[in-house]
């Protein structure tokens, strides 16, 4: 469901800036998808096909998963995100609510819960382009 909501938001926020940009129809979308956000790239797919009409309907979406980079505040290091190396229990609320992610991870090295998200969070508009 989690994509689902992502696809209804991602057509509404096209469809915006489609019409502020004068778009009689919308041919392409690139979207990039933060790797702690954990979505199902083939369910948001086939959520978007489902979605579209109208000046959607011939849109192509591109979808590019960002791998999540993070750095520990206390001793520098940084490392990847990697779901393989958390429980199940804890992949689900990262998923749902990225932010919780401090409270499941902690720096390999040092073993600080304390570190920053250089990239891999959220999901954005990359690009989007039509036809005036």
């Amino acid at each position: 469901m989690h994509e689902w909501a992502l696809a209804e938001a991602i057509i509404s926020s096209v469809s915006q800036i489609a019409e502020k940009e004068g778009l009689k129809e919308v041919r392409e979308v690139k979207i990039k998808v933060g790797e702690l956000q954990q979505v199902e790239v083939e369910i948001l797919e086939f959520a978007l096909s489902e979605l579209k009409m109208g000046k959607f309907k011939n849109v192509k979406f591109s979808i590019e998963t960002v791998e999540a980079e993070l750095q520990c505040r206390v001793c520098g290091q940084k490392w990847f995100f990697s779901r393989e190396k958390i429980d199940e229990e804890s992949a689900e609320a990262i998923h749902f609510v990225p932010e919780t992610v401090h409270a499941y991870i902690k720096c390999p090295k040092c073993g600080s819960p304390d570190f920053e998200v250089l990239r891999g969070r959220g999901v954005w508009l990359e690009s989007i382009r039509g036809v005036k």
